[in-house]
């Protein structure tokens, strides 16, 4: 098998996963910000290098489970150093080797098999971050 099949094989879910289409929702830092899995009323969304997937109802971001840390933010670096440390949940990922860039890639390959994308990441004036 090539590498890029065993790579694809290595982030396919155990069980199949129906995806909606992915949107281009604008979504704001603000707005992802209270979709924490805490805010009532709200999804549980976690952002990967501007893209936003819904991870609603997914224990593990539930409040008091491991990754509830990644929780209405964009953790990019943590993602990167695998990491569950609040000060790693930051979306800025430049200073990440090019092996830990790779590990960020890996987990936006995780979540886009898994979890639908419901858009994009922009700052208050609608211009991308």
């Amino acid at each position: 098998m090539s590498t890029e099949g065993q790579q694809k094989e290595r982030f396919a879910p155990k069980q199949p996963v129906e995806l909606a289409d992915p949107k281009d929702d604008v979504i704001t830092l603000e707005h992802l910000q209270k979709c924490n899995g805490e805010t009532e009323g709200y999804p549980t969304y976690v952002a990967i290098k501007k893209t936003v997937f819904d991870v609603t109802g997914k224990e593990t971001y539930a409040p008091g489970k491991s990754y509830h840390v990644f929780a209405g933010k964009e953790p990019n670096r943590a993602l990167g150093l695998s990491s569950l440390a609040e000060a790693d949940c930051v979306a800025d990922y430049e200073s990440l080797t090019e092996q830990q860039k790779g590990v960020l890639n890996d987990w936006y390959t995780f979540f886009s098999k898994r979890y639908n994308i419901v858009g994009r990441l922009v700052d208050e004036s609608g211009s991308n971050l």
